[in-house]
C-alpha cells in the first residue's frame, strides 16, 4: 500500500476537540490576519476556509452565534446576501475562477461541522479542479497555501 503524507492535516483533527465556536473566538480576538479573517461588515464578516475544499474557499458568517436562517434579522440577513455577492466578485478578481458552489449546511446531519454558527460557504470553482484523488485516495489536493489565498484576496479588497 502506498502512502499519502499530508501532516498539516493534522490541524483539522485536533481542531475537533476544541470546545467553543471558533468564529465567535476568532471575531472577539481582532487578530484578522491571523485568524484568516478576510473583511468585516456591519452584522456580518468573511473569512478563509481554513481547511478549504478549493483554494479561495471562504466563509461568509453574522457575528451573532445563531444556528438556523429563521433567527436571523432582516439586517443580518442583507449583510449576509451583501457579503455574499461581495466574495463573488472578490474571487473573480483575484482568481477568475468559472463558476462557485455557495452553500449552507444546517444541521449536523446536513454536514454542517459547526452546526452552532450558520455560515454560508463560498467555493470557487473551475474546469477540471477535481479529479481522481478525493474519489481513489480520500484526500483533496489545493493548490495553494493558505496565507498566499489570504494576501492575494486582501490586496484585492485594498
Amino acid at each position: 500500500m502506498e502512502r499519502l503524507w499530508a501532516p498539516w492535516r493534522m490541524r483539522y483533527i485536533d481542531s475537533s476537540n476544541v470546545k467553543g465556536c471558533f468564529l465567535c473566538k476568532y471575531i472577539k480576538q481582532r487578530s484578522d490576519s491571523r485568524n484568516l479573517i478576510l473583511h468585516r461588515g456591519k452584522e456580518a464578516f468573511i473569512i478563509l476556509n481554513r481547511f478549504p475544499y478549493n483554494s479561495g474557499h471562504l466563509m461568509v458568517a453574522p457575528y451573532s452565534h445563531i444556528s438556523s436562517l429563521e433567527a436571523l434579522s432582516d439586517a443580518e440577513n442583507m449583510d449576509l446576501m451583501k457579503l455574499i455577492v461581495f466574495s463573488i466578485n472578490l474571487l473573480k478578481k483575484a482568481f477568475a475562477p468559472q463558476g462557485f458552489n455557495i452553500g449552507l449546511n444546517l444541521g449536523r446531519v446536513a454536514g454542517a461541522g459547526l452546526e452552532d454558527h450558520i455560515h454560508f460557504h463560498v467555493v470557487p470553482r473551475w474546469s477540471g479542479d477535481t479529479n481522481f484523488m478525493p474519489v481513489s485516495a480520500g484526500t483533496k489536493v489545493v493548490a495553494q497555501q493558505l496565507e498566499e489565498t489570504y494576501k492575494r484576496l486582501k490586496k484585492e479588497i485594498r
